[in-house]
Order: structure tokens, then C-alpha cells, then sequence
């Protein structure tokens, strides 16, 4: 059997496949770590964790919604990339992921929340990057005004302000 003329077949189908697996790699951060993602992830840049830096956050597409909060009068508008988008981007497995705030502050976030609402990860409120004092830079927000069920403190408390780092269990 010549094996030959099935070498342009094969090539065909190798190439495909090599260039996913180099879509597959998470690039370095440049600038200041805002986030670290560790766990059950399958693209690291840092040792055996994600890191993030806000260049790298906002090369991911970004989303934008305004709604009521409990912590701001009236609507509020806050922008970011959905959180399952950074979570895909690191190849995120699990069932349950651990916020942890700056100030130690932590939460756990059932995985499925990430499909069924369209959370964000906001880099920026009112269309302003958010400083630590202003609960930045970054800031699990829920769409509380899309759903009923959201406006509840559930939901309320699984929305950690001054995020430093999320563990997927």
C-alpha cells in the first residue's frame, strides 16, 4: 500500500489540529496581575495558575448591561467579559468556583450560574475603570434586573467586589 498519496490527507487533517491547540494557549500578562484562576483550569501562563492582567481581560468581548444594586442609587451600568467567557479562556472544569476580594472577602459561585445569567466580570462601572475604593477593579456583577429570582441577597452575596483570584473546585 502506498502511504504516500494519502500524505496530503493526513497534512490536512494535522493542520486543523495543531492550530487549535495553539489557540489553546494562554498568553503571559504585560502589565499589573489583577486576577489569578487556579483549580480545575487547563490553560496556565503561571506556574499552575491562570493569570490575568486588565490588557488581557478586555481582549476578550466585552458586554455591557445597567441594572439596580443594592450598594448604588438608581442604574448602574457595568462592562466587562462575561465570566464563562475567562473561564473558557482557561479551560475551566468544575462545579463550583471560590471568589476571593482583596480583603479576603470569599464567596462560592455554583459553575452552572455562569451558564444560566450572563454575569460579568466588570472592569468598568458608569463606563469608568473602577478603583480598588470604588469596588475594582474587578467586580462579579449579576444582571439583577433581568430576573426576579436575582434581586435576593443569594444572589447579592455571590457578588464579590475587589476580586483577586477565583478557585474552580
Amino acid at each position: 500500500m502506498n502511504l504516500f498519496k494519502y500524505l496530503p490527507l493526513l497534512l490536512a487533517l494535522a493542520v486543523p489540529s495543531l492550530t487549535a491547540s495553539a489557540a489553546e494557549t494562554l498568553t503571559k500578562p504585560n502589565g499589573k496581575v489583577v486576577l489569578l484562576i487556579s483549580g480545575g483550569i487547563s490553560r496556565k501562563n503561571q506556574g499552575d495558575v491562570a493569570a490575568f492582567d486588565m490588557a488581557m481581560l478586555s481582549g476578550l468581548p466585552q458586554r455591557s448591561f445597567s441594572t439596580h444594586t443594592p450598594w448604588y442609587p438608581g442604574l448602574t451600568k457595568f462592562s466587562g467579559p462575561l465570566l464563562r467567557d475567562v473561564l473558557a479562556a482557561v479551560g475551566a472544569r468544575g462545579k463550583l468556583l471560590k471568589a476571593v476580594a482583596l480583603n479576603d472577602y470569599k464567596t462560592d459561585i455554583p459553575f452552572e450560574d455562569v451558564s444560566r445569567f450572563d454575569v460579568i466580570l466588570a472592569t468598568q462601572m458608569n463606563d469608568k475603570a473602577m478603583p480598588v475604593r470604588e469596588k475594582g477593579p474587578l467586580f462579579i456583577v449579576y444582571p439583577y434586573d433581568s430576573r426576579e429570582e436575582l434581586r435576593s441577597e443569594l444572589y447579592y452575596n455571590r457578588s464579590a467586589w475587589q476580586l483577586k483570584s477565583l478557585q474552580v473546585h
